[in-house]
């Protein structure tokens, strides 16, 4: 399989364009990279920096704790399998589903639409999640896509998802003393927070 990757530790898109979730399921190493399917085509992600992975943890804990204390949604951590149109699978690093669309969690994936999925940036994947994965949200109609920017310590707010133009219509990039909410859930935290008091923020 790896064969397919022109250069195996760089490059993330393969060159074979046939690709689904079946394929996926049946043909993919279990060696620690994270592969995502999107129209067709398989990109490969690295095992992400201490740093990516204390983002997507406060993220967890400012956001996703208070709504699932609250049973307002369910929230989940990548890598998890989220299939919907265009995506077979993605694993975002953050997902959010509303208590009431619960019935898309299923059979050990997202089946549809989450209410709400946010990124890391990481140095080696960044057109991935600021390109790819915008275009691909945005067709599928996630209502909200955070891109979370480690290096600028700032987020990226994408909103009104126009499937035709496969893009968001609404976008707001918040600093780090700027609150971030998430639509239509009762929480809110400062940017800042999402960076401070990591032991290493080496990217």
């Amino acid at each position: 399989m790896i064969d397919r990757f022109p250069n195996p530790t760089l490059v993330l898109r393969s060159l074979d364009a046939n690709w689904n979730y079946e394929r996926w399921e049946r043909e993919l190493p279990n060696d620690g990279n994270r592969y995502e399917v999107i129209h067709g085509v398989l990109y490969r992600t690295s095992v992400p920096s201490n740093f990516h992975q204390w983002v997507v943890r406060r993220l967890g804990r400012f956001v996703g704790v208070p709504l699932d204390d609250a049973e307002l949604a369910y929230v989940f951590n990548g890598p998890i399998g989220v299939l919907m149109p265009g995506c077979e699978p993605v694993q975002p690093d953050f997902v959010l589903v509303r208590r009431e669309h619960a019935a898309i969690i299923t059979d050990k994936r997202i089946r549809g639409v989450p209410d709400l999925i946010a990124e890391v940036l990481s140095p080696n994947n960044q057109e991935q999640d600021t390109e790819t994965k915008r275009r691909a949200y945005a067709r599928a109609d996630v209502p909200e896509y955070w891109i979370v920017r480690p290096q600028t310590r700032d987020v990226l707010v994408c909103r009104d998802p126009d499937a035709t133009l496969g893009d968001y219509t609404t976008t707001q990039l918040l600093g780090s003393d700027a609150d971030l909410a998430p639509l239509h859930f009762p929480v809110s935290l400062r940017i800042a927070d999402l960076f401070s008091g990591a032991p290493d923020t080496t990217l």
